[in-house]
């Protein structure tokens, strides 16, 4: 008796005999109508709540996300060889112009674009930053005043031995710090001799280089520290909660970085990817974005929500005004893997 499969089987090769053009059609309608988005791996029901649901009940395309960390994503783009599963990649800069250099994305040109803050579409990025992070310093307001937290040499202070943490190169924060250090103490953002010498002395005060947003809260929260070079987002929820932190830029070397909207080479559907990313740029779409997930917005029209203006002040809504820049792709993308390796010899390995 054949089985249930075999039946299926031989029921689908005679409905692709007798109408293999139809089927054909009926698939790329499903493509023309869904979008595949590869993202990060947090804030996902957020994002889908801020962004995803809207998008879909306005245009009626479905979007599939697909997550994971910037660095697994930009290898499974690369071992697609030119046909990716994603049609949109959303990614922090650094790895978008690594991408970039393999020749892996597009140009991205959709309207929302001219609404965007200058620093969002300026550069060698092929698509335009759909928010934006600022780096400064996270503490404990118990411990410190403001003041005290926006000076580069709390981390030097003896007092404060085994009471700070850094974060290491590997995250976002890392490589904005080098960089802040660098303008402070040395000849300029890209001056790693300078800023290693630097973040060498401060070493053995230095309780924990982190590796996540969760260890440096922690640290914080139970008292081990006094004080972190950190994102903004990481006190958005501590400052809300009613913890005594605060955050801070520093009073030199104010360093962000963006997280990048491109549609990749041989995308299947770059159509309804341009489509999701103009909604993205949107005030609507950028304004649900910082309420819900806390992003920092790239649109001057965005509304800014009270926990995270209280956090960031001004700095939220035009982070140039406030001193803030962006680094300059090029100058790290080549250098990226020695820095790597001096950073854990010369300042987490001592």
């Amino acid at each position: 008796m054949p089985t249930r499969r075999a039946v299926l089987a031989a029921a689908l090769m005679v409905l692709a005999a007798a109408g293999c053009s139809g089927s054909g059609s009926g698939e790329q309608q499903a493509e023309a109508n869904t979008v595949v988005v590869s993202t990060f791996p947090f804030g996902v029901k957020e994002f889908e709540q801020a962004v995803i649901t809207p998008f879909t009940q306005q245009t009626g395309i479905k979007v599939e996300l697909d997550t994971g960390s910037n660095a697994d994503r930009l290898s499974k783009l690369k071992l697609a060889k030119g046909e990716p599963e994603a049609d949109v990649v959303l990614i922090s800069d650094y790895f978008a112009a690594l991408g970039q250099k393999d020749g892996l994305f597009q140009k991205v040109d959709v309207p929302n674009i001219k609404q965007l803050a200058p620093f969002a579409t300026e550069g060698g990025y092929e698509g335009p930053a759909y928010t934006h992070q600022l780096n400064g310093v996270i503490y404990n307001t118990e411990q410190l005043d403001q003041k005290q937290a926006a000076d580069w040499n709390l981390f030097a202070d003896a007092a404060h031995k085994g009471k700070v943490a850094l974060p290491d190169i590997s995250v976002t924060a890392g490589q904005l710090m080098i960089s802040g250090v660098g303008e402070a103490y040395g000849k300029g953002p890209y001056d790693i001799d300078g800023s290693l010498r630097t973040l060498a002395g401060w070493a053995p005060n230095v309780l924990q280089f982190y590796t996540s947003s969760t260890e440096v809260t922690n640290l914080l929260t139970q008292g081990e520290i006094v004080a972190a070079d950190a994102l903004s987002g990481f006190a958005t929820k501590l400052v809300s909660s009613g913890e005594p932190i605060a955050w801070t830029a520093p009073a030199k070397g104010r360093y962000m970085a963006t997280n990048r909207a491109m549609i990749p080479k041989g995308a299947r559907n770059p159509e309804g990817a341009a489509k999701l990313i103009d909604y993205m740029l949107s005030a609507e779409a950028q304004s649900a974005m910082a309420k819900t997930v806390g992003d920092l917005p790239t649109n001057p029209k965005a509304d800014i929500p009270p926990e995270i203006a209280k956090v960031t002040g001004e700095a939220a809504k035009d982070p140039v005004a406030a001193g803030y820049k962006t680094l300059d792709p090029a100058e790290l993308v080549d250098t990226r893997a020695t820095w790597v390796d001096r950073f854990t010899r010369e300042v987490a390995g001592k």
